[in-house]
C-alpha cells in the first residue's frame, strides 16, 4: 500500500486551550496510538490534503523530528459547517502486527449485463480488511465480467491474497439491475409476442 509522509511536532500541552491556540495557527492537533504509550502531536492542516481528501487508501509516515512512526489514519473529527479538520486518530503500525483497515473497491472488466443495458450499482465502495502491514492491498478487484442482466457479485467472489476480508458471504458488492428501458423494451416485446398478427384468427 502507498504511504504518505506527515511532518509535525510533539505536543507538550494537551488541554483544550493548548487545542484552540493549535487550531487558530491553522495546525491540526492529532493523537497516535497503539504504542506504548499515546503520542500526542500536531500538524499543518495542509499535510493531510492527500490522505483525507481522497478516495484512496495509504498508510502514513510520521515524522516528529528524529522520531519516525508507521500509522494509518483511524479516526477524524470534522467541523460540520466548515469541514474545517478539528481532530485525527492515528494507529501506529507493527511489522509482525496485524491490523485491519478499510479499502476500496475498484471495479475491473465488462458485464455482460452492461452492454444489454443494464445498469451496475456498486454496493459496497470500501471493504474491510485485515492484514499485515506489508500485505495491505491499495484496492480490491471487483471483476465484473461474469455478470449478466439481474446477477450479484458477491464478496464470496473476490481474490483475497495475503489478506482476510472481513464481511458474512452474503455481502453482495456489485450487481447488474434491469434499467426502466431494458424493462420496458422487454414488457413490450412481451407484449407483442402475446397480440396475434392482423389478419390471423
Amino acid at each position: 500500500m502507498k504511504s504518505i509522509t506527515i511532518k509535525g511536532s510533539e505536543r507538550e500541552s494537551v488541554g483544550k486551550a493548548a487545542t484552540k491556540a493549535l487550531r487558530n495557527a491553522g495546525l491540526v492537533p492529532c493523537v497516535l496510538y497503539g504504542g506504548k504509550q499515546a503520542v500526542h502531536f500536531s500538524a499543518e492542516e495542509i499535510a493531510f490534503k492527500n490522505l483525507v481528501y481522497t478516495p484512496n487508501a495509504h498508510t502514513v509516515v510520521i515524522e516528529l523530528g528524529n522520531k519516525t512512526y508507521n500509522a494509518i489514519l483511524q479516526d477524524i473529527q470534522v467541523h460540520p459547517v466548515s469541514d474545517k479538520i478539528l481532530h485525527i486518530d492515528f494507529f501506529e503500525l507493527f511489522d509482525d502486527k496485524e491490523i485491519t483497515m478499510e479499502v476500496p473497491v475498484r471495479v475491473v472488466g465488462v458485464s455482460p449485463g452492461v452492454l444489454l443495458g443494464g445498469v451496475l450499482r456498486l454496493n459496497q465502495r470500501r471493504l474491510k480488511v485485515k492484514a499485515l502491514p506489508k500485505n495491505l492491498p491499495d484496492f480490491i478487484d471487483a471483476d465484473i465480467s461474469g455478470l449478466e442482466m439481474g446477477n450479484k457479485l458477491y464478496v464470496t467472489k473476490l481474490v483475497a491474497t495475503d489478506y482476510k476480508l472481513l464481511h458474512p458471504d452474503n455481502t453482495v458488492v456489485a450487481q447488474v439491475r434491469i434499467s426502466r428501458a431494458a424493462m420496458k423494451a422487454a414488457q413490450e416485446a412481451a407484449k407483442a409476442a402475446k397480440t396475434p398478427a392482423k389478419g390471423k384468427k
